[in-house]
């Protein structure tokens, strides 16, 4: 068992040097000493250590201020890599990536539905095996396993507590995966692991807050606060898809009536289609491939979807008061028509001038914006102070 590798991080002094890089490097010694506080032989001894265990590098960026060139410190994106996983509802997807985020390879593998625990762990082991495979002879360079899985998480202890589109509750994903693969495992509810994601690898420079929403099969959300993630005192915050948008609504899968996810999720699109009236059931996807090729109808629902997104998100901006709003999942494709609409709603709703000026943007990282934020958990856990 591999866990715990990667203690000799872990001192405050060690933290503060590892992040004062990757946030700016190339930066030189003296120049991080200068801007931490810390003493030169302090900043040189704990970078020395970094350097023996490969986290960091020496680079050749340096420029002469008229005396000898500084060497310049990065860090080493290459040196390690960690296994982030999307689990469900419809496929599994895994990834290895570097440090900087980037994609070197991926598997994907479709779940048989109706599906159960076991048959759901042994899928995910399958699709993980298959990227470790990948990697064959670098094994010891990999950090960990990041999940990303929708529904309610207990993070603490890795166990997904409900998937409620899979139907499965309990399932020990931490237990299950750090005994067949002998790595650490972090798991986390999609959408907050998005937001994550976002926070660090989507440029979107110094924030305090963030919220970051995933609109596809359901509705989640990830708030950052500070540079954290939070969670709430039972690890439900962000469950925004159930936040109630109309007393007198349609009926949700969990029971009460006029859910935020009854308005603005892939299925709700396509059952709002067949109920007004269209020949055929249609997916969300054809409905906005429809209303690009100019049917009329179906662009006026995507608006309408858009109107009571920015409904939902006027709500919260009034509760938590982001500096941004990102936007990603399946839904967020269509924001030729959802996005306009949200603003304006915002733009009408809001109760300052300030807020109803709130930025919303839809995501830069694309479809692996969770799965960006999957591997992003295990970084969270290299970097941060502890």
């Amino acid at each position: 068992m591999r866990q715990g590798s990667f203690q000799w991080m872990k001192s405050v002094n060690k933290s503060i040097i590892l992040n004062k890089i990757r946030k700016d490097g190339p930066i030189s010694r003296a120049q991080i000493a200068r801007e931490t506080k810390l003493t030169p032989p302090t900043v040189s001894s704990n970078v020395k250590e970094l350097i023996d265990q490969k986290i960091v590098e020496e680079s050749d960026f340096g420029e002469s201020l008229g005396g000898r060139k500084p060497t310049m410190l990065v860090i080493n994106d290459q040196a390690f890599t960690i296994i982030g996983v999307d689990a469900g509802p419809e496929h599994i997807e895994c990834i290895v990536a570097d440090l900087a985020g980037k994609v070197l390879k991926r598997s994907q593998t479709k779940l048989e539905l109706p599906i159960n625990s076991e048959q759901f762990l042994a899928a995910l082991k399958s699709g993980i095996a298959e990227c470790l495979d990948e990697t064959s002879g670098r094994e010891e360079n990999i950090i960990g396993i990041g999940v990303a899985m929708h529904g309610v998480v207990d993070v603490e202890r890795g166990v997904s507590l409900n998937a409620p589109i899979l139907g499965l509750a309990n399932i020990p994903i931490k237990e299950e995966l750090e005994q067949a693969f002998g790595l650490e495992v972090k798991v986390e509810n999609d959408a907050r692991a998005m937001a994550l994601g976002e926070y660090w690898f989507g440029n979107h420079g110094e924030l305090e807050s963030m919220l970051a929403v995933n609109v596809g099969r359901g509705v989640g959300a990830g708030l950052i606060i500070d540079g954290k993630l939070y969670h709430g005192f039972s690890d439900i915050a962000g469950e925004i898809g159930h936040m109630t948008i109309d007393l007198h609504g349609e009926i949700c899968e969990c029971g009460n009536r006029g859910c935020l996810q009854t308005f603005v999720t892939g299925p709700a699109i396509a059952r709002k289609v067949t109920n007004r009236g269209a020949a055929n059931p249609l997916t969300a996807e054809t409905v906005y491939k429809l209303a690009v090729g100019g049917n009329r109808q179906f662009a006026d629902i995507l608006k309408e979807s858009g109107q009571a997104m920015g409904v939902g998100l006027t709500n919260l901006i009034h509760i938590v008061n982001p500096e941004k709003i990102v936007l990603g999942g399946g839904v967020s494709k269509a924001e030729q028509f959802i996005l306009p609409a949200i603003r304006e709603t915002i733009q009408a709703s809001a109760l300052t001038p300030s807020a109803s000026k709130t930025q919303v943007e839809v995501t830069k990282l694309g479809d692996d914006a969770t799965l960006i934020g999957a591997i992003t958990l295990l970084l969270v856990d290299l970097f941060e102070l502890k």
